[in-house]
């Protein structure tokens, strides 16, 4: 349990292979490219960057942020990723394109050619059975469809059936699917809520056949003393040791949904989660976050906030972004470079340049996120100032809140170089923002509360942006990000 969690920062929706030595773990990226971000390990405890699946997806007005268009809450949800007869596969559903996509390559590291599969499966995944290929996928009715020779459709006249049933259940019926064949025994991992309390609770259900009728329910309702949250959905794997684990993730606040790995055993051939995990010493993931001097790119710890116009942007000395529109706000700004945040304390530092900024832009530093923080430069009436904004989204967790956006503080500027700083306590949720006048910090606004909803349905990240308000065309450059 000392291990655990094994990532403080957000990984959702974790599936997991063992191969040649190393396991791979694949988790959402929702609305941020490159996307389909694979993450390496040889201990299930120390991880580092290994790779991204795409660049682009579709390029959609949306998915690009053109006009007030955006895919914030959508974009590519609970990865798949299986080896199979010399193949990698990469398999995810698309929220805001209502399709499922299958990647495959030879090497992990690509190149990946991409594939549809026809039909949308929700939290859908892979089995590899005598030939044949399967989907199980579904929320509350979880079903089992094959699929024809070459994956790209249901098989006509194939096996199609609902195996579990979570109906009645308001909370959160089973979803998250994760099947498996083990010795000899079909077997199906879900998430799902406690019926009269919200808390994700992992099951797990079982057939000798795919026909045959699949029985089990709840195999893991416990938060391991961490966070009262519970703990579930994610993939299960068999080390070189040949022991078991399971990878899953827990609610943790603003920080997002974090990944733990518990121990499974085997008892009269059914699963028991142990919660018992010690599996050597814990190192810092230096490839994870880490701070960056843009001399010519990006380090691969940075994704872009929605797809990048590489047209607006360059990497010599510094993060150069220029806009190309009029935004309401930071939700649009174009080519926000972000990367995540750390519990239980993360700080970021970054200075910035906005002598070519116009009149109602503004450039930051920001906790990013639906009821963000932020702290940059802006101009207004030709005059310079350092701002503090932030944003408390009402309405249903679903729906991205933009009018209740304000600026807590200006200050004005003698100069047009400012290095600003953000400090964020994932203990309490909060942000608090700092600006360096006269050679030392000072604090700009209030601490402000983070929040974890479903408008952006990803943890806090820390992101550098530009946006335009009245005028487009300005220019804002980034140096001497720090991060701690």
């Amino acid at each position: 349990m000392s291990n655990n969690p094994i990532l403080k920062m957000d990984f959702p929706d974790p599936d997991v292979i063992f191969h040649d030595g190393f396991y791979y773990m694949a988790t959402t990226t929702m609305h941020f490219f490159p996307g389909g971000e694979i993450l390496k390990s040889k201990d299930l405890v120390n991880w580092e960057h290994y790779t991204y699946v795409y660049d682009r997806l579709e390029s959609t007005p949306a998915q690009k942020l053109e006009g007030d268009q955006h895919i914030y809450g959508k974009g590519m949800w609970a990865p798949c990723i299986r080896y199979n007869d010399g193949t990698f596969y990469y398999l995810f559903s698309s929220n805001d394109m209502q399709k499922t996509y299958l990647y495959r390559s030879s090497h992990l590291k690509g190149p990946w050619k991409r594939s549809e599969i026809k039909g949308f499966y929700h939290d859908s995944s892979l089995l590899f059975d005598e030939g044949k290929t399967y989907i199980v996928y579904g929320n509350r009715e979880i079903h089992l469809t094959e699929l024809n020779d070459d994956i790209s459709a249901p098989k006509e006249g194939g096996l199609d059936r609902v195996i579990v049933n979570d109906a009645d259940n308001k909370m959160l019926g089973y979803e998250g699917s994760h099947i498996y064949k083990i010795d000899g025994r079909y077997r199906v991992f879900f998430i799902h809520s406690l019926k009269d309390r919200w808390r994700r609770v992992e099951a797990a259900f079982s057939s000798d056949s795919l026909e045959g009728e699949f029985v089990g329910g709840d195999v893991f309702d416990s938060d391991l003393g961490i966070r009262d949250s519970g703990i579930a959905q994610g993939g299960i794997v068999q080390g070189a040791d040949g022991k078991w684990h399971a990878v899953l993730f827990q609610d943790s606040g603003a920080i997002g949904r974090v990944p733990v790995v518990v121990p499974v055993t085997w008892e009269n051939g059914k699963p028991v989660f142990t919660g018992k995990l010690d599996l050597g010493i814990k190192e810092e993931p230096c490839t994870l976050y880490g701070s960056d001097n843009f001399e010519k790119d990006f380090k691969d710890f940075w994704q872009f906030n929605h797809e990048p116009d590489e047209s607006l942007i360059k990497f010599d000395n510094g993060f150069h972004i220029t806009t190309d529109k009029v935004s309401p706000n930071i939700f649009h700004a174009k080519n926000t470079l972000t990367q995540r945040m750390t519990a239980p304390l993360s700080e970021a530092e970054v200075t910035i340049d906005a002598k070519d900024i116009n009149d109602g832009d503004v450039a930051c530093l920001s906790a990013f996120i639906g009821d963000f923080a932020l702290v940059g430069i802006t101009k207004r009436d030709g005059e310079l100032y350092s701002v503090m904004m932030s944003n408390v989204s009402e309405g249903s967790i679903w729906d991205l809140s933009e009018d209740t956006i304000k600026t807590e503080e200006l200050i004005k500027l003698s100069n047009d170089r400012l290095t600003v700083r953000i400090s964020c306590d994932f203990t309490e949720d909060t942000a608090t923002c700092y600006v360096k006048l006269n050679g030392e910090f000072k604090k700009i606004g209030k601490p402000h509360k983070m929040r974890f909803r479903l408008d952006h349905f990803t943890g806090v990240r820390s992101a550098l942006s530009l946006y335009s308000t009245s005028k487009a065309g300005g220019t804002a450059v980034f140096t001497n990000y720090i991060r701690k």
